[in-house]
């Protein structure tokens, strides 16, 4: 279907980010249960984030950084009627999180002390947040001390992994962030991008 992500494992090919999550975490010996518990009702509780993060946290956070920040550094104007609609989705989506799947003493969302593939789905999701200007990240996950508490504890499990899995994303926020601050030496360059604006 020519999408990403997708993955090939021998003849079986595969795409969508939670199938492949799933495929993996029931198809190799060794990956530990809390990724994807053998309890049902679990489960369960696991495939209700995952779809709730499709319609509400990545149509939040992924309409808000394309017309706030990639689409200038693409050639296209901002949106910023869209960008207005996308942060409330946004803030809704991380309030929600903070309030509903944070609540109690586990580190990890649904209460728990170890992370699942919904964590990994909906921290990376949140990833994207660093590639808008730092002020403007911070305002958005200020509020947000759970989250951001969730966000870190979710970095330290991983952390073998998780600055290499993001390590484009690390470099689109520098080359980003090179772009705005050129654009802010350069007043004939502002006033290209603001006329995209």
């Amino acid at each position: 279907m020519q999408q990403v992500p997708a993955i090939v494992d021998g003849r079986f090919k595969l795409f969508e980010s939670h199938a492949i999550l799933i495929y993996l975490a029931c198809s190799f010996p060794g990956v530990a249960d809390h990724w994807y518990p053998a309890d049902v009702s679990k489960r369960a509780k696991i495939h209700s984030v995952l779809d709730w993060h499709h319609s509400n946290l990545r149509r939040g956070a992924m309409l808000y950084v394309i017309n706030t920040t990639l689409a200038p550094a693409l050639g296209f104007p901002l949106n910023l009627q869209a960008a207005a609609k996308a942060e409330k989705t946004l803030d809704a989506s991380l309030s929600k999180i903070e309030s509903i799947w944070l609540k109690g003493s586990g580190k990890f969302l649904l209460g728990s002390n170890q992370p699942s593939i919904a964590d990994l789905s909906l921290v990376c999701e949140i990833m994207q947040l660093e590639v808008l200007d730092e002020n403007d990240r911070a305002r958005i996950l200020g509020p947000y001390s759970k989250v951001q508490e969730w966000i870190e504890n979710t970095k330290n499990a991983t952390k073998l992994h998780f600055d290499d899995v993001h390590g484009v994303l690390y470099r689109a926020k520098v080359k980003l962030r090179t772009q705005r601050e050129n654009a802010q030496s350069q007043p004939s360059l502002k006033a290209a991008l603001q006329s995209k604006m």
